[in-house]
């Protein structure tokens, strides 16, 4: 693996031990997250004359930057173990949001047909909606429709204009007209 490295301080690492670093990151590349690197790191650790481990997972998830657990431990294999449970646990969350969270562009919600429960339900409302009648029925102007709302006491007027756009011409409060 490219984006795998090992490293050892104080520490020989043996080819068991890459083989089974290796396969705790190939259980971490299930998840989905584009990993594009992950530094393993063994160090021997005697304090107080108690021998341990110190291992760390230094993961770079695209997008989302590092990942740094460090574990320590009196095994190395229980302190590898210990790790990737913990880096499962973050980087399990953060596919979770990822996969929660759905973009969604206004053409696709645009794009959809409304349902007949919500045509039912907007109907329920038919008391509280007064319908208007569409006074322009023809593509127009930007002009003709400033002159239509500056003779009107209309706040705003909705129009197709002559490239088939639908158009919002509004009354600002400083007296002047603004478009959308």
């Amino acid at each position: 693996m490219d984006y795998l490295h090992f490293y050892g301080k104080n520490f020989d690492l043996t080819e068991p031990i890459k083989a089974y670093i290796e396969d705790a990151v190939n259980s971490l590349l299930k998840l989905g997250l584009d990993i594009t690197g992950v530094n393993a790191t063994v160090s021997a650790d005697e304090r107080n004359g108690r021998k341990g481990y110190l291992f760390e997972f230094d993961i770079h998830v695209a997008k989302k930057g590092n990942v740094v657990i460090t574990q320590k431990d009196k095994d190395v294999y229980a302190a590898i173990d210990l790790a990737l449970a913990r880096a499962k646990k973050v980087l399990r969350r953060y596919a979770d949001k990822i996969k929660s969270h759905k973009n969604v562009s206004l053409e696709e919600i645009m794009a959809e047909p409304m349902l007949e429960e919500e045509i039912k339900e907007a109907m329920n409302y038919s008391n509280e909606i007064v319908p208007t009648p569409f006074d322009i029925d023809k593509p127009i102007s930007i002009e003709e429709a400033a002159e239509i709302l500056k003779d009107s006491n209309r706040q705003f007027l909705v129009f197709e204009d002559k490239s088939g756009k639908v158009r919002v011409l509004y009354k600002r409060s400083d007296g002047k007209l603004g478009l959308y």
